[in-house]
């Protein structure tokens, strides 16, 4: 998890570096690792700059750090998440000629970007928030991963475009308006979230999952690249897979485990959450079959709640796979300590309650939000 941040505006004083200092302080949780700040002009006078907290997975060197650039500096980039196939990528863009200087897979975005221009979002397998801005067509692209696993949001009044992955760093400009979105009020009560491209603010508004925002000559275009097909059997390959029952318990199997086995690539320790049930128990199998090591698994109980207390069904689950196991339990006190900051996390309505004991480890905060 990282932290992205950025403005463009057509007066570039109203642009600098102590802006972006505030917009990423606001959100220094999601990268403690690093903090960098890029401002520039474009030659229609426009102020461009952009943000970067890091939490640092791949290549922990300082060539990994951003806002990261091209070789001529004409493109620059700031990316939260993961390409899960920046290797393949990789190794095409060097057989065209392409140079890196680091091992990041957020290097490879910029490459791609120069062979591909906003068409490498459909070469993109991964879980992604980033802003590219091209400083020769003085354009920036906003893109959201497919099914919106990483947060992005951004605010337009028609002049200005900021953006950031949580609406608190909007927010410290004082610019922006903060007047409560009626419709996103309705939507909330009725499905306990507020889905894209509504938030709780009027004007500030999240990319939804699937979609690219380009600026440019001083507009905006919000469009779809992606969306899951409507009949999948139209695909010869898929099609040819579901002949049978067993065929199809061959090919899910595989889709799971090469996703699981994509995900894993990193320079730190990995973990799971491990609740005991189908979804986290067959990930934390699957990555057991890929890893070399005992997996990493971690489960959250309740001191005071023994129904809702499933540490049993992981603890079966974590001796037959053998892994690193962690338990940790909770009681209401714990939770109810830290429900005031769980709040001032969330930047609007949202009532799934598990984000509490997420957030909570005894003693401390853990911090797995996207």
């Amino acid at each position: 998890m990282c932290g992205i941040c950025g403005k463009i505006h057509p007066d570039r004083g109203r642009v600098t570096t102590d802006g972006f200092a505030r917009m990423c302080s606001a959100i220094a949780y999601r990268g403690p690792d690093d903090e960098g700040l890029w401002c520039s002009h474009g030659r229609g006078g426009n102020g461009i700059g952009l943000g970067h907290r890091r939490l640092s997975i791949i290549d922990l060197s300082d060539a990994g750090r951003q806002p990261m650039t091209n070789e001529d500096d004409s493109l620059w980039v700031v990316f939260n998440g993961e390409i899960y196939n920046f290797k393949t990528l990789r190794r095409e863009l060097e057989r065209k000629g392409h140079r890196f200087r680091s091992r990041t897979d957020t290097e490879v975005l910029l490459h791609l970007y120069e062979e591909e221009g906003i068409q490498a979002s459909r070469r993109l397998d991964g879980m992604y928030a980033f802003a590219l801005w091209d400083a020769a067509r003085e354009r920036l692209w906003l893109c959201r991963d497919r099914l919106g696993i990483k947060p992005l949001v951004y605010y337009w009044d028609g002049r200005q475009l900021l953006f950031a992955s949580e609406i608190k760093a909007i927010l410290t400009d004082p610019d922006v308006p903060r007047q409560l979105d009626a419709t996103a009020l309705q939507l909330y009560l009725a499905f306990s979230y507020i889905p894209a491209p509504y938030t709780i603010y009027q004007g500030i508004r999240k990319l939804k999952p699937g979609y690219s925002l380009v600026y440019e000559n001083g507009g905006i275009t919000v469009e779809p690249y992606w969306a899951v097909r409507s009949d999948p059997t139209s695909d010869k390959q898929t099609r040819g897979s579901m002949e049978s029952a067993g065929s199809i318990q061959k090919h899910l199997f595989q889709l799971l485990s090469d996703a699981v086995n994509d995900q894993l690539i990193a320079d730190v320790p990995l973990g799971a959450f491990l609740s005991g049930g189908i979804d986290s128990s067959a990930v934390v199998a699957l990555m057991t079959r890929h890893s070399a090591k005992p997996v990493k698994t971690f489960s959250i109980g309740f001191k005071d709640d023994p129904m809702h207390d499933e540490t049993g069904y992981a603890r079966h689950v974590a001796e037959h796979f053998r892994t690193d196991h962690r338990e940790f339990k909770l009681s209401f006190t714990d939770m109810l300590d830290v429900l005031p900051e769980v709040m001032d996390m969330c930047d609007e309505p949202f009532s799934d309650s598990s984000v509490i004991p997420t957030f909570t480890c005894p003693g401390k905060p853990v911090n797995t939000l996207r």
